[in-house]
């Protein structure tokens, strides 16, 4: 029977500390993420062999078959006294570790994230694509919950996600809310997706579009009527619309274009950044809305048409990634030497 009691005092601690991530890493001391940031603890350093027993105490026969084979794996579990945490091991020098992120109950507002109000209105589109964007770790996840948690309050209609893992729990408000979690309720997002199609949902969310059959499926789900909502790991919009295209075979790819110029809603790009005085995170994001403009550039193949009407484009609530970083600075909540190395532009006058 897996449990979590070798492994509790670093979940407890975490929750105490406010950490977003724990590091169970062979020969260091356990290590937490705080405010963005790696904190080493006082403890001794770990040895593989107690990473190994960790591993090997939370996981069950099936999860194990899983390890052994692909030498990866990724799971949540969910205890009352600590909450939610997605477990994932990995193997380094032969040997597991355990990189593990906190959850949480509750769903942070619009204003705690720092999102604009046209993020809220993407959210309440009935139909079409609405895509997240950012590295890992960018809080893409939390944001697609507070769109979800939205539609749940405002909307009698019938939610279903995709996810891996679970990491929010949404309780049924005004929506029907069904949560799926990869290799625990479906065997993968591409086949997930074509199932839930078939589950009469009104919105779909996607906690990543990872291949080409997951983007092909999402394509079709929102140009048939569903509203999607996704999260890809590309750091701005032309990016973005750049890999959804060039994922597919060329042959393909003027069909994927008209349906991503018909299908996308908006794009939020997201860039969580440390605080000039250090306590905690702020966000810098960028939206691009789809309007006729954006729509027609799409198809037309011309992604490097999107930063400039993005910057023309802030009556519709669109706003490049510079001008959030310049914002921020402005307000003296990032540093200069932070909004430069994370300018995008990189012959931007952000001075």
């Amino acid at each position: 029977m897996p449990s979590i009691d070798r492994i509790a005092p670093y979940l407890k601690f975490a929750q105490d500390h406010n950490a977003s991530d724990v590091h169970l890493i062979a020969g260091i001391p356990p290590a937490f993420r705080i405010d963005g940031e790696i904190i080493l603890s006082n403890a001794p350093p770990l040895t593989p062999e107690e990473t190994t027993r960790f591993v090997q105490e939370l996981i069950n026969d099936h999860q194990r078959d899983d390890l052994e084979r692909n030498l990866e794996l990724c799971f949540s579990i969910l205890r009352s006294e600590f909450g939610r945490f997605r477990m994932t091991i990995y193997y380094q020098a032969g040997h597991p570790e355990l990189a593990i992120r906190r959850g949480t109950v509750d769903i942070p507002t619009r204003e705690d994230l720092g999102l604009p109000e046209v993020v809220e209105h993407l959210a309440r589109r009935r139909s079409g694509l609405v895509l997240v964007t950012g590295p890992t770790g960018m809080g893409k996840t939390t944001t697609l919950s507070f769109m979800l948690d939205l539609i749940n309050s405002e909307r009698r209609c019938k939610i279903v996600t995709i996810e891996d893992p679970i990491e929010y729990v949404h309780r049924p408000k005004k929506a029907l809310i069904v949560q799926q979690e990869v290799n625990a309720d479906v065997r993968s997002f591409s086949r997930a997706l074509i199932h839930v199609l078939r589950q009469d949902p009104d919105v779909i969310c996607v906690g990543e579009m990872r291949d080409l059959e997951t983007i092909r499926t999402a394509l079709t789900a929102a140009e048939t009527g569903h509203l999607v909502l996704a999260t890809l790991h590309t750091p701005n919009a032309l990016q973005t619309m750049e890999r959804i295209v060039t994922v597919f075979p060329a042959e393909e790819q003027n069909q994927i274009i008209a349906q991503l110029a018909n299908t996308i809603q908006g794009v939020v790009a997201q860039l969580l950044l440390p605080r000039a005085n250090k306590r905690g995170r702020v966000l810098a994001v960028e939206i691009l809305v789809a309007t006729a403009a954006v729509r027609s550039h799409i198809r037309q193949s011309e992604f490097h048409k999107l930063g400039t009407v993005i910057q023309t484009g802030k009556k519709f609530g669109m706003n490049t990634m510079d001008d959030s970083l310049k914002h921020l600075y402005e307000r003296a909540e990032i540093t200069h030497d932070m909004m430069i190395s994370h300018q995008q532009e990189r012959h931007a006058n952000l001075d």
